[in-house]
């Protein structure tokens, strides 16, 4: 009976590092995540910044996983204040990441 529960245990944990939390909006997908090149003819709408859990319990969450719901937060943001566009202003600390937001299309 306790290797079902480790195994159940285990599976469940397997499952919740694999999954994305945050879905992107419909305005979000018309944000593009850009380099600071990329952006530089555009204009500066303002800031935003994104946090998601960097741990499971006592487990640390991929990289991977964090920096794509940081991504999703900040486009689903930039998408409601305006922005086309977004570019990372810093590193990822702790689940956290603050970023650039910009509108680089001709209305």
């Amino acid at each position: 009976m306790k290797a079902r529960g480790v195994l159940a245990s285990a599976a469940l944990g397997a499952w919740l590092f694999g999954c994305n939390w945050v879905p992107l909006t419909d305005g979000g997908k018309g944000v593009h995540m850009a380099r600071p090149a990329e952006v530089a003819s555009c204009t500066s709408v303002g800031r935003t910044h994104a946090q998601t859990t960097d741990r499971v319990v006592l487990f640390a969450r991929s990289d991977q996983k964090i920096q794509q719901e940081l991504e999703s937060l900040a486009r689903n943001e930039a998408a409601l204040m305006g922005g086309d566009a977004i570019a990372a202003a810093g590193p990822i600390e702790r689940g956290r990441q603050t970023f650039d937001v910009y509108r680089c299309a001709k209305k």
